[in-house]
């Protein structure tokens, strides 16, 4: 079982991301840019992963 520290810090970088989330689906809802909280948390994941995010945002309007 993993320590109540470490699954606090776990907690806490959850719940970051999530805000993270909501800020960036809040901005992409103003711009119009028509993409749902679960698309946007990938798009999010695949540029952290290195995908360049030009290439993703031309593939995303493409579709």
């Amino acid at each position: 079982m993993p320590p109540a520290g470490a699954v606090r810090d776990d907690n806490e970088k959850q719940q970051a991301a999530q805000q993270a989330v909501d800020i960036l689906h809040e901005i992409s809802t103003i711009l119009n840019c028509h993409l749902d909280r679960r698309t946007l948390s990938i798009c999010i994941s695949m540029i952290e992963n290195g995908v360049n995010p030009e290439a993703l945002a031309v593939r995303l309007k493409a579709t």
